[in-house]
């Protein structure tokens, strides 16, 4: 879609009929909190009632992030990239035939009349808040929504105990009461919202505002690692490498890494290499002052170092300015046409 439609659609945004909703997480029934498996997390929506202070306060807060998207306009789509350069980029990111948790939250609970909290203490006993979605009505059929991730700091609940509630976490609410003048024990559960938006969705579409916090939004985080373990997974029946047991064992402690083998199956560049031209990665390995371990004709990973190595040469992560001529590292870039 071109910004300027998007624009379009979020200028018929009003106030009126504003939604707020809130989605939390659960583990799934008979799911360990530290089992090694992809959408092992429920989400819920739940929407709540607003007064009218807290509806203007989240339309006209929405309306400073639209303004931001239409007056830059250096502010362009591009389309999802899992590592991508420092500038800033509005990202898309399409939701067509994802079958992850959250897809159940934009095509199916969203449009289903999700239930109305009546007790936010009561389901925050066993859920996590996760995000807080406002909805604006475009008309009867149609309407876009805004994300925003809620860090476990941004929660306050009380947890009954024995006929008692007790504040969770070793933290005290306070408020400052303007009429008495005085510090005073906030004994209410609170839920404090961020002037700012990750993601706008709307028909099949996230525009994506907020890479990293989207990515925690609807799990993409869990996503790479599946996709990394799958990359790994060629890499150990590929001709020209040896044991991966040390990748497979990176993939589950280094985070960091996923992204790059999703870089590296997004370039294509593993698929070309053969035992014909592993010679040409090895000159250029001892070039850029990355080494590949080579032994007996097969890419060996010995440390952590030899792995890095790889997949910098295999990523192109060494370039080049064509008109400074000095070398940059970085695995961000868009494969551009040539003439």
């Amino acid at each position: 879609m071109d910004k300027s439609i998007l624009v379009d659609i979020i200028g018929k945004a009003s106030s009126e009929n504003l939604k707020m909703y809130f989605v939390t997480r659960i583990l799934k029934e008979g799911m360990k909190a530290n089992a090694r498996v992809l959408e092992k997390f429920d989400f819920k929506v739940y929407q709540i009632e607003i007064t009218d202070e807290v509806r203007k306060y989240l339309y006209e807060l929405s309306l400073k992030q639209f303004k931001k998207i239409e007056d830059n306009e250096d502010l362009n789509f591009f389309d999802y990239d899992v590592i991508a350069d420092e500038t800033e980029h509005l990202f898309t990111y399409q939701m067509q035939n994802k079958v992850g948790s959250f897809s159940d939250v934009v095509y199916n609970q969203l449009n289903q009349s999700p239930p109305k909290i009546t007790d936010l203490n009561d389901i925050l006993q066993n859920e996590t808040l996760w995000a807080y979605c406002v909805e604006f009505e475009i008309d009867s059929n149609k309407s876009f929504y805004t994300f925003r991730k809620i860090s476990p700091g941004k929660v306050g609940v009380e947890k009954e105990k024995d006929g008692e509630k007790k504040s969770l976490g070793t933290q005290i609410r306070t408020f400052f009461d303007t009429n008495t003048n005085t510090l005073s024990l906030l004994k209410s559960d609170t839920v404090y919202l961020d002037k700012q938006i990750d993601c706008i969705f709307y028909e099949e579409t996230f525009y994506v505002l907020k890479k990293f916090y989207f990515e925690q939004l609807v799990g993409l985080q869990e996503e790479y690692k599946k996709r990394a373990e799958e990359v790994a997974t060629s890499i150990s029946v590929h001709e020209c490498f040896g044991d991966v047991k040390l990748l497979i064992d990176k993939i589950e402690t280094k985070v960091a890494i996923h992204k790059k083998l999703m870089k590296l199956e997004k370039i294509g560049n593993l698929n070309s290499l053969t035992s014909k031209n592993i010679k040409k990665l090895e000159t250029l390995g001892k070039k850029k002052k990355a080494p590949i371990n080579l032994k007996n004709g097969k890419i060996q990973f010995e440390t952590e170092e030899d792995i890095d190595n790889v997949i910098k040469l295999l990523c192109d992560y060494f370039k080049t300015g064509d008109y400074s001529g000095k070398p940059y590292g970085t695995y961000a870039g868009k494969l551009q046409p040539t003439e």
